[in-house]
C-alpha cells in the first residue's frame, strides 16, 4: 500500500499501475483537538496577494469599457510595435458579427497575445493562505483543455490557451446558433471553460477481467471498479467574463459563481447535445473552503476527472495575468500528474523549467513582471537560432536552488531543447516552486485541513476574548 488513498499493483513484467482507492475520507479527523502545526511558509505569496487585493480596489475602471476593449482585440488584435490606442477606437461599438468574425481570424502571436492579455491565470499554491474558510472557495478543476468560450450573432467559437480555434459550432448559448438570435447586435458572451473530453466508466468489478483489459485497452483503475475512459466532451464552466453583452470583470469572484449558475439556468446549454447545440455546457461545483467544502471537493464524486483543486478568493475580479487569488494545488489523490514528464511520460530525475528568452538574452518566466532564472550568451542564441519571445526547456540539479525572500534562485540551467509547439506560456515562478517543493515537500492535504483549523481557533479565541 502506498500513499493513502493509492493503491499500487504490479501485473506480470508490465507497468505499474496506480489507482485511487474512491472510499470515502473525512478531512475533519485529520484536524487534532488541539492547535495544529502549521507548515513554514517557503514563498511571498500572502504578501503578494494583499498587494493585489489593493491594486484591484484602486483601479476600478468602467467594467463596460473593459468588455468593448476585449471585443475590439478580437477584432483586430496589437501588433508588438503598437503602444496605444485612440480614444475614437476605444468607443468603437463592435458587432457580435465583428466579434465572431475577429475571433476566427486570430493567428500566432497575436492570438498568444490576446490570451496573455485577457484570460486569468491561478498562481501555483506554494502555501496555505490564511483564513481559507471565510476568505475563499475551492472545487475540483476538471481535466482537459482550458479555454474561453465566445457566443454571438447564431456563432459560437472556443480557443485555447495558445490562441488556436478549439470548436466552431452551435450552442444553446444567447446568440449562439442560428436558431436563438436575440438581443442587440452587440450582446455577446464570453465564458471561461475546460473541455473535458473523457470520462471514467465503471466497466467491470472482476480481477480476472482486468488482467485480460490492460493488455489491450487503454484504462485507468479506480478501486474496485476498472474505469474506461469514454467520451464525454463537455465544457464545464469555471468562470464567466461576459453575459449577454453585460461585463463582469469588476465583479467580485463570489458573484460571479452566483451568476454562471443562475443564467445557465435559463438557458437549454446544459442538454445533452443536439443539431443546434453540439457541446454540453455544465458548472463545477463550488464550495466555500471549510473542512465541510474542501472535503467534498477533495475526495467528493464528479462527473468528471479530476486534476487538482482550485481555490478563489471570494473579493477577486476578473484580471487578465498570473494572480495569487487564485490558486491551483493537487496531489496524487485528486491528479493524475502531479510532477511534471517529459515527453516520455517520465520523471526526470532532475526538475525541468521552461523559459521564455528576453530580448537582452535573459530567461524568465510568464509572471508580470517576470522572474528571471538566468540568461545565454549571444554566441549561444545565434548558434541554435533562436529569437526572443522563444519558449525553452532546461533541467537543473537540486543543489543549484536557493530560496531567497521567497523567490527561487537557480545558479545553473542546461539548455534540454524546445517545448512541444503548442505551448503557449513560460512556467510561472510559482509553478516551479510547487514543483520544486513537491519533489521535496510537498504542501499536503493534512496543511490544508491545518490552517483552516488554525483559522477556526483563532476565531473562538477572539470570540472568548470578547466575551471576556
Amino acid at each position: 500500500m502506498g500513499e493513502r488513498g493509492i493503491v499500487d499493483c504490479v501485473i506480470g513484467p508490465g507497468p505499474l499501475i496506480r489507482y485511487c482507492d474512491c472510499s470515502p475520507l473525512s478531512l475533519s479527523a485529520m484536524a487534532p483537538p488541539h492547535r495544529p502545526y502549521k507548515r513554514p511558509a517557503i514563498s511571498d505569496q500572502q504578501r503578494r496577494r494583499d498587494l493585489a487585493l489593493q491594486a484591484q480596489s484602486s483601479r476600478r475602471a468602467d467594467a463596460q469599457a473593459r468588455a468593448r476593449s476585449l471585443a475590439n482585440s478580437l477584432l483586430s488584435p496589437p501588433s508588438s510595435a503598437e503602444t496605444a490606442e485612440s480614444d475614437s477606437e476605444r468607443d468603437h461599438e463592435p458587432t457580435a458579427t465583428d466579434v465572431a468574425t475577429a475571433a476566427s481570424k486570430l493567428r500566432g502571436s497575436d492570438a498568444r497575445r490576446w490570451f496573455a492579455r485577457h484570460i486569468m491565470l491561478p498562481e501555483w499554491m506554494a502555501d496555505a493562505p490564511p483564513h481559507l474558510a471565510s476568505d475563499w472557495h475551492v472545487f475540483a478543476r476538471p481535466a482537459g483543455k482550458r479555454c474561453l468560450v465566445v457566443s454571438c450573432n447564431g456563432m459560437t467559437i472556443s480557443r485555447v490557451r495558445n490562441g488556436s480555434i478549439l470548436h466552431r459550432f452551435p450552442s444553446a448559448l444567447p446568440n449562439g446558433s442560428k436558431r436563438d438570435i436575440s438581443g442587440p447586435a452587440s450582446s455577446y458572451s464570453i465564458l471561461d471553460c475546460i473541455f473535458h473530453e473523457v470520462l471514467p466508466v465503471p466497466a467491470a468489478r472482476s480481477f480476472l477481467y482486468l488482467l485480460s483489459f490492460w493488455s489491450v485497452h487503454n484504462a485507468i483503475m479506480v478501486s474496485p471498479y476498472l474505469l474506461v475512459l469514454q467520451p464525454d466532451e463537455t465544457y464545464y464552466i469555471i468562470d464567466m467574463i461576459c453575459w449577454r453583452g453585460y461585463s463582469l470583470y469588476d465583479c467580485t469572484a463570489e458573484f460571479r459563481f452566483f451568476w454562471v449558475n443562475s443564467k445557465l439556468m435559463e438557458t437549454t446549454a446544459s442538454d445533452p447535445p443536439s443539431t443546434y447545440h453540439r457541446y454540453r455546457f455544465s458548472v463545477v461545483p463550488i464550495y466555500e473552503c471549510t473542512l465541510e467544502g474542501l472535503e467534498a471537493a477533495y475526495s467528493g464524486s464528479t462527473p468528471y476527472m479530476k486534476d487538482g483543486l482550485l481555490f478563489y478568493n471570494k473579493h477577486v475580479h476578473y484580471q487578465a495575468g498570473i494572480t495569487p487569488l487564485a490558486l491551483v494545488w493537487k496531489d496524487e489523490a485528486c491528479s493524475q500528474y502531479i510532477i511534471d514528464t517529459d515527453s516520455k511520460g517520465q520523471v526526470p530525475s532532475e526538475q525541468h523549467v521552461v523559459l521564455e528568452l528576453q530580448e537582452d538574452g535573459k530567461l524568465a518566466t510568464s509572471d508580470d513582471p517576470p522572474v528571471v532564472f538566468g540568461s545565454l550568451d549571444n554566441e549561444f542564441i545565434q548558434k541554435t537560432n533562436l529569437r526572443p519571445g522563444n519558449l525553452l526547456r532546461f533541467a537543473f540539479r537540486d543543489e543549484r536552488v536557493k530560496l531567497v525572500d521567497g523567490k527561487m534562485e537557480i545558479s545553473e540551467l542546461q539548455f534540454v531543447g524546445r517545448p512541444n509547439r503548442a505551448r503557449a506560456f513560460a512556467d510561472s515562478h510559482s509553478k516551479a516552486l510547487f514543483q520544486y517543493a513537491a519533489r521535496h515537500a510537498p504542501l499536503r492535504i493534512e496543511d490544508l485541513v491545518a490552517s483552516i483549523q488554525s483559522n477556526h481557533m483563532e476565531v473562538k479565541s477572539t470570540d472568548v476574548e470578547m466575551q471576556g
